[in-house]
């Protein structure tokens, strides 16, 4: 199943619906325009296995660019719309792109893309051009929209942030299979998450999202329809559940607590009676925050926990996180380990790393980083991506803490090392820290606690220098939103951080370190 045997058999439904403005395509056009630039690529010199990349806000064009590399056996990486120039030409290098595509909105960003992609040899630009950047619609146009001659799966290699703060490419091994040959994996899809031909999901996050990119490209492959929201606003999501009568949707905790936070009159004001499902991931949701929306949508809410590495999967529905509350569910792909730092298995209740035992058919590596990869595994075939916690006595597993301190801010992975390096060139600084500490709404923000050269400094003056510092060289959210300061920060003989006891201070009273 995939959108061309879809529009074989229905090219006039709707797969995909911008949700403020209402555009649309059917799968008829998707499979047209996919065929197009798949034809572009192969013209290009793009083979199996070569890459390309993307970096576009969500538009109308997204979903044809993702499915195009799809069906011809490409790697595509999706690459965050808030990185600035030096971020995006940093992943552009390391996956070795032949193409990017990119978008008038982002012009930029892209100007200051170009002469920096060594490998690039195609610069493509939706909706408009600047110099040095070819019109997608005018280069697809010349293609016809037929299948290529050998039409194969690709693969996304998406980018995880790492304890050095440089992303890290996710990588699986491409192998030659025909486009659409993945029953197994789809029917496992539509299985665990409830999901059918017939439903109407609504995406609120960005594209370039681990979750939202892998949701929407396995709700094509089934021939549901689609609804991507420009960017999330909590009463737009309800509007958008009610005007297009959406019956699935996929949440970051933080979605909730705003529409929480709307008021009564507001929330009442719309029909969400289509809903038959509330998915939600990136963080564990706050108790109180899901008690109130079982309570507002009813038992509907299905939370998962997994990583863009694909290690395992836990899942839990409404009726049993009621009976488990703070859990995120039991494990439906791969055997939960809890691991102390010698690497020993722990018994239930006790808490350690989190280790997934994935199928042997589960095999990613962080790409050009076998220390990385390496680090990530224990003895026969175990993996983590760090987070540590504990299971029950039921086999639920409780998260509790992140032992590389990522920080989760509205479900998005930040990991502080990158506003660490960044700070320390600055003058005035002599060392510092970055941490998350609780915020109710985005669930972490992120802090700075620095000791300055001169202590003389101080003051909201070096904060908000220090602030604009970060602003002026990284995505604005990975910056810290304040800064704290101290004369001396706590650090061993060999110069090793103690920055767990920095990050203490902050959270003390609370049950866990997540939220």
């Amino acid at each position: 199943m995939w959108p061309g045997y879809h529009s074989a058999k229905n090219p006039d439904k709707t797969a995909l619906i911008m949700a403020a403005g209402g555009e649309s395509l059917t799968y008829g056009e998707l499979d047209d325009r996919s065929n197009r630039l798949a034809q572009l690529f192969a013209a290009s010199g793009l083979g199996f296995g070569d890459h390309v990349a993307v970096y576009m806000e969500n538009n109308i064009r997204y979903l044809e660019v993702l499915w195009a590399a799809q069906r011809s056996g490409l790697y595509y990486t999706a690459i965050n719309s808030h990185f600035n120039a030096d971020e995006v030409a940093y992943i552009l290098a390391d996956c070795g792109a032949k193409t990017l595509i990119t978008s008038r909105a982002k012009a930029d960003v892209a100007a200051g893309l170009l002469g920096r992609g060594d490998g690039v040899g195609q610069w493509l630009m939706v909706d408009g051009v600047i110099d040095g950047y070819e019109s997608y619609e005018a280069s697809i146009a010349a293609f016809p929209p037929i299948p290529i001659a050998e039409e194969l799966e690709g693969h996304a290699m998406l980018y995880s942030s790492g304890t050095t703060g440089r992303p890290k490419g996710i990588r699986y091994e491409l192998t030659r299979q025909p486009i659409g040959s993945s029953p197994f994996a789809v029917d496992m899809f539509m299985a665990l998450y409830r999901l059918a031909e017939d439903d109407v999901f609504l995406t609120p996050a960005p594209m370039y999202h681990s979750a939202s990119l892998q949701f929407t490209m396995m709700l094509t492959r089934i021939g549901a329809t689609v609804v991507v929201m420009e960017r999330f606003d909590p009463e737009a999501a309800l509007d958008a559940i009610e005007t297009y009568r959406v019956t699935q949707a996929q949440w970051v905790p933080t979605m909730f607590v705003r529409m929480l936070k709307l008021p009564q009159a507001v929330r009442d004001r719309y029909d969400v009676s289509s809903l038959r499902g509330a998915i939600h991931v990136a963080a564990p949701c706050p108790i109180p925050v899901k008690e109130q929306m079982i309570e507002w949508w009813g038992p509907i809410i299905l939370e998962y926990y997994a990583a863009t590495e694909g290690i395992g999967l836990t899942l839990i529905g409404s009726e049993e996180w009621l009976e488990h509350k703070g859990s995120v569910g039991k494990s439906m792909l791969g055997a939960l380990h809890i691991v102390d730092d010698d690497g020993r298995e722990l018994p239930a209740g006790q808490t350690g790393r989190v280790f997934f035992e994935p199928p042997e058919f589960i095999r990613f590596e962080y790409h050009n980083d076998p220390a990385k990869t390496e680090a990530a595994r224990l003895g026969p075939g175990w993996a983590t991506v760090g987070d540590v916690g504990y299971l029950d006595g039921d086999g639920y597993l409780y998260l509790t803490d992140r032992s590389d301190f990522m920080i989760i801010s509205g479900g998005v992975n930040i990991y502080p090392q990158e506003s660490e390096n960044l700070l320390i060139t600055h003058p005035k600084v002599m060392d510092c820290a970055v941490f998350g500490v609780p915020d109710e709404e985005m669930g972490e923000a992120v802090k700075a606690v620095v000791q300055p050269v001169d202590w003389s400094d101080v003051g909201p003056e070096l904060e908000s220098e220090l602030l604009a510092f970060c602003r002026d060289h990284l995505a604005h959210y990975k910056c810290p939103r304040t800064v704290d300061f101290e004369r001396e920060l706590p650090r061993q003989e060999t110069g090793k951080l103690y920055k767990r006891l920095l990050r203490e201070v902050y959270w003390t009273g609370r049950d866990t370190r997540i939220i």
